[in-house]
């Protein structure tokens, strides 16, 4: 009889919420709510009553964990039937099913009964050397080449004692192999006290030495931290160094001789302790440590892409420079910098070139270009790409300032995967007429005035703010980063009547098919005057809708609730709400509004309008400001006038920069120097640190000392710890 269904939805919710540290009853919502199609960033905003206010990463953490609870379970009943169709299912067997937390140990579980290609041990047991096997366990006193010459059989190809005997261990060296139990215990002996170890293979092919450090290297696999970890592994892909796992052999042959009760006063013992050896040598140790391996892979990818998520989600939530002229410099030698003026709303006024630098070092005549832009268009900042040339042009673009007297200023803007939107479709199509250079000046101006609206464009991997994201699951990496991306658009909002394709795409319940027709719909009907119309865009259903609204904004409609983040679901209640007070909704902001709300009792007013007292919360704060960005509360980027060359640099010296890169050893500085500065994370702050992230973060404005200078090398060590500390 098939095994039948055994696990019921609301046990897995259960193990879920026990798993995440939550109550059972947001957990229920929270994946009731998924099941009906609803988006993570909905359920975290607009439905925070029924899931007790958990943010987007809580609800996505759980989210993965019920994925993961239910692959289990169904590979657990897969495994349940496949070995109750052998007839070999006891009820032992299947409650340590049963019990396992990991997909590993129901594998582990399942070996033995697993069809394998034909083994050693597979041919023994059909030359019918398995009582031979089973009369070795059992230890007996008896000569064991006695024993053994009972089965020479010229019918079934055992020719001798020898050869008998060796069938027999053949049988319980796999048997051995496949005991769950041992397995395991090997494995978590190999995690405590394996050591990782990694030589030299082929130094040739390593050009640079990156991978000097690990030509003779070891580490215990339990404090191997993950960039190592990737380094390894990707060393070793590149047949450079060969990389293993040591452990001690003896160790675990005695464990298994102790499972196995081996006496070894007898012969029969000292045979199948040999059977023990092979077991581990030939067929426990390669796969554990491939298993150990993969666990450390996955552990090091997890890490690396938390890290590579976090600097972006940083990096996205930049605040933006608005209502300001900007002129965009995409630095280079050759080529020349690409000029491009953007007025306040971004559109682009002016594209030029000038050549400051060798080869052309035509620098008088870039100077005069550059003057007559900065007064024609009135530009307030200058935003600099930090890509090749990018210290020369900023000299360049200092000394002009000085010269003027100018009181403009110029902030460097990292220009990671400016030139991977440049040569885009998106970019052909908003720029036709352009060259990828003169896109990527377009770009670097627009990134200053809105960091996430130009940076949706690009794929979230070239934006430069990981560390080996070439070396971990991509898979994995991509919607890490999709998230990421969709949870700081939705928590920004966007501009329904302005915002492009690239940025629609990311609001919740939207997609690329979508925010194409929003797009094109506006084109073709003009900007729209109040939420409704958006009801009106082909494929855009009452679900979609229900999704996406909250997060559109339009900010000179007819309503005025239709800038804030009120979704229209509440309209009716927020209209009573201000009629009760003696206002209307066109008082949003204003701070008659402010302070008559700030009179009354959330609780009170929620239960009269019958709304939950969290929602009324968010509505309260939505009508006091309703245009709010959250990026607005955050510091502005450092603005600069001068410039410093590494030599001008002294230890002790005193320096604010900002944060361009976050990885597992420190964080890297722009100081305003060639190269970005590093702050190893000892010298973050005083006492342990776990995690730079911990510290700091991707745009934070910091203050450093100089530590060390190389001229040589380029590089500048420095510390957020201040001197005499």
């Amino acid at each position: 009889m098939l095994v039948e269904s055994i696990f019921d939805r609301e046990s897995l919710i259960k193990k879920a919420a026990q798993d995440e540290g939550l109550e059972v009853k947001k957990a229920r919502a929270v994946i009731g709510l998924l099941e009906e199609g609803n988006t993570v960033p909905f359920i975290a905003r607009y439905r925070k009553e029924m899931t007790g206010a958990l943010d987007e990463v809580e609800i996505q953490s759980l989210i993965n964990r019920w994925g993961y609870l239910q692959n289990l379970s169904g590979r657990k009943e897969e495994v349940i039937r496949l070995i109750e169709e052998q007839g070999k299912l006891t009820e032992e067997l299947k409650t340590a099913i049963l019990r396992a937390e990991k997909i590993q140990a129901v594998e582990d579980l399942y070996r033995p009964f697993k069809q394998k290609r034909r083994t050693k041990a597979a041919i023994a047991k059909e030359k019918g050397l398995m009582p031979l096997a089973q009369w070795l366990l059992a230890m007996p006193s008896s000569p064991v080449k006695e024993e053994a010459e009972r089965y020479i059989s010229n019918e079934k190809g055992i020719a001798s004692a020898e050869e008998a005997i060796e069938g027999a261990l053949h049988i319980i060296a796999e048997q051995a192999a496949d005991e769950a139990s041992i397995r395991q215990w090997i494995r978590e002996e190999t995690f405590k006290n394996g050591k990782i170890q990694s030589t030299v293979k082929k130094e040739e092919m390593d050009e640079k030495n990156i991978y000097e450090m690990y030509y003779s290297y070891e580490e215990p696999v339990a404090r191997i931290v993950p960039h190592r970890v990737l380094a390894l592994n990707r060393g070793e892909k590149e047949d450079i160094i060969k990389v293993s796992i040591q452990t001690d052999p003896e160790k675990m042959v005695r464990y298994m001789s102790k499972r196995y009760k081996v006496n070894d006063k007898v012969e029969a013992g000292a045979y199948v302790q040999q059977a023990f050896q092979d077991s581990f040598k030939r067929l426990i140790q390669p796969s554990v440590e491939r298993e150990v391996r993969n666990e450390l892979t996955e552990k090091a990818e997890d890490q690396a892409i938390h890290i590579f998520s976090e600097n972006l989600r940083k990096l996205l939530l930049q605040p933006p420079l608005k209502g300001k002229v900007v002129l965009g410099v995409d630095p280079a030698y050759r080529t020349g910098c690409k000029l491009a003026v953007v007025d306040d709303t971004g559109k682009m006024l002016y594209i030029g070139v000038i050549y400051p630098h060798p080869p052309k070092a035509k620098k008088e005549e870039a100077e005069a270009v550059v003057q007559q832009i900065l007064q024609e268009y009135g530009i307030e900042i200058i935003a600099i790409g930090n890509g090749t040339a990018s210290r020369e042009t900023e000299q360049f673009i200092a000394d002009l300032i000085n010269k003027s007297q100018s009181q403009i200023a110029y902030v460097i803007v990292n220009e990671a995967g400016a030139s991977v939107y440049s040569a885009s479709e998106t970019a052909r199509e908003e720029f036709p007429d352009l060259q990828v250079e003169e896109r990527s000046a377009v770009s670097i101006a627009r990134r200053l005035q809105d960091p996430l609206a130009e940076l949706v464009k690009i794929d979230p991997k070239s934006v430069g703010v990981g560390q080996y994201q070439h070396d971990v699951s991509q898979k994995k990496l991509n919607e890490s980063l999709t998230f990421v991306v969709e949870t700081a658009v939705n928590q920004v909002g966007v501009n329904l009547n302005t915002a492009s394709a690239s940025l629609l795409q990311y609001v919740a319940g939207l997609n690329k098919t979508v925010a194409n027709n929003i797009v094109k719909f506006r084109e073709e009907n003009g900007k729209f005057i109040n939420r409704s119309q958006v009801k009106k865009v082909p494929r855009l259903g009452s679900k979609t809708y229900e999704q996406c609204i909250g997060f559109l904004r339009i900010v000179d409609g007819k309503e005025p609730l239709d800038r804030t983040s009120i979704h229209p679901e509440n309209y009716s209640e927020v209209k009573k709400l201000l009629q009760g007070i003696g206002c209307t909704t066109d008082d949003a902001g204003s701070e008659v509004l402010a302070e008559a709300l700030n009179k009354l009792s959330v609780e009170r007013v929620a239960e009269e309008v019958g709304i939950g007292v969290l929602t009324m919360q968010d509505i309260m704060d939505a009508l006091q400001r309703p245009g709010r960005d959250p990026r607005d509360e955050l510091p502005t980027p450092l603005l600069k006038k001068g410039v410093m060359k590494l030599e001008d640099l002294k230890p002790g010296m005193e320096m604010q920069g900002t944060v361009r890169n976050v990885v597992d050893f420190g964080a890297f500085v722009d100081i305003g120097v060639k190269e970005d500065g590093l702050v190893h994370i000892s010298k973050m702050k005083k006492g342990f640190v776990k995690h730079p992230l911990d510290v700091t973060s991707v745009g934070d404005i910091v203050t450093v000392w100089v530590e060390q200078v190389d001229e040589k090398k380029g590089r500048v060590s420095l510390t957020m710890i201040a001197p005499g500390e």
